[in-house]
């Protein structure tokens, strides 16, 4: 099954070949094959064989080890958000039944916390292999021992020279498209985020550590306030509002994390958050509309020095 899944026709003598096995024995497999669900069409000619279709039913369904941890590593980010929690657990716990032992116990070790974000680019690649060492080390509380470099083409992490990096693991997060660990990092005394794809683990890890509470309570929470530049929690570092003298029905669909109310048939105040003044500032010239009264103190400011680049700009 596994070499008809990867090639659309297979010449019976090339088949039988690569099992070391006589045609006969692949005539006889395959009808087995067929017995369990399978939709295996013969065809004739010089170089005859077999050519796997679609069924209108799911029969048995075969992976290699590689596939059947990406399967069960978009299951479990599944159940936690996207709309499909329950059928996700679901599945999850039926391919679970049916594997061997060697790969439940790596699929087991997998706890995956997943942030909903917009991607803002290109997803990342990762190894399934260091996925599952991290996943390990986060359940059995052990201190990582790994290089960290930048992403290769191919995924995986650049050689990093020097020592190695040391960090108490304390999750996984699936955040727009990339994976990211949670981590006390022991050579800074602060937490951190590091890209897994990044990530190369030595062999030898550094003893066990004692979980530490995480900043904001979870990892959603920690995750999320750390892509808006905020340290103390989930929020924003910089929220304020303006007056938009635009009806609020031509904001709203614009609005994902804030709130728009409406002031009068043409006019509405919009209350946003960003990394910085000048970030939020400039985020409420988007709705090219007339703005009025906006708060706080340091909003005003910034629009100030927006002002003043801008015009330089236009000279």
């Amino acid at each position: 099954m596994s070499l008809l899944q990867a090639r659309r026709d297979w010449p019976g003598a090339l088949l039988a070949d690569r099992l070391e096995i006589s045609a006969r024995t692949v005539r006889r497999d395959v009808d087995r094959l067929r017995e369990l669900g399978y939709r295996i069409r013969a065809f004739k000619g010089p170089d005859g064989g077999y050519r796997l279709d679609a069924g209108s039913e799911l029969p048995p369904l075969l992976f290699d080890d590689g596939q059947a941890v990406a399967l069960a590593v978009a299951l479990q980010s599944a159940s936690v958000g996207g709309g499909f929690e329950e059928d996700a657990l679901r599945a999850l716990t039926t391919v679970r039944q049916v594997m061997p032992e060697r790969l439940r116990h790596r699929i087991d070790v997998l706890r995956i916390t997943a942030v909903e974000a917009e991607r803002g680019g290109a997803e990342s690649p990762v190894d399934a292999r260091v996925l599952l060492t991290l996943a390990a080390a986060v359940r059995d509380q052990e201190v990582l021992r790994f290089d960290y470099g930048s992403p290769t083409a191919s995924g995986a992490a650049d050689d990093a020279p020097g020592p190695a990096r040391r960090a108490e693991p304390h999750g996984l997060v699936s955040h727009a498209g990339r994976w990211y660990l949670v981590a006390w990092d022991l050579d800074r005394d602060d937490w951190s985020t590091f890209r897994v794809d990044r990530v190369r683990p030595r062999s030898h890890t550094g003893g066990t550590f004692t979980r530490r509470k995480i900043p904001g309570g979870d990892l959603a929470a920690f995750v999320s306030a750390r892509f808006k530049g905020s340290r103390g929690g989930e929020g924003w570092p910089c929220e304020g509002s303006v007056v938009l003298r635009v009806a609020a029905s031509e904001v709203i669909p614009y609005v994902r994390e804030g709130d728009v109310e409406p002031i009068g048939a043409d006019r509405c105040r919009v209350r946003l958050g960003s990394w910085s003044w000048t970030s939020l500032a400039a985020s409420f010239g988007r709705f090219d509309a007339a703005v009025d009264d906006a708060q706080p103190a340091a909003l005003r400011h910034a629009f100030a020095a927006l002002a003043r680049r801008f015009e330089a700009a236009s000279a």
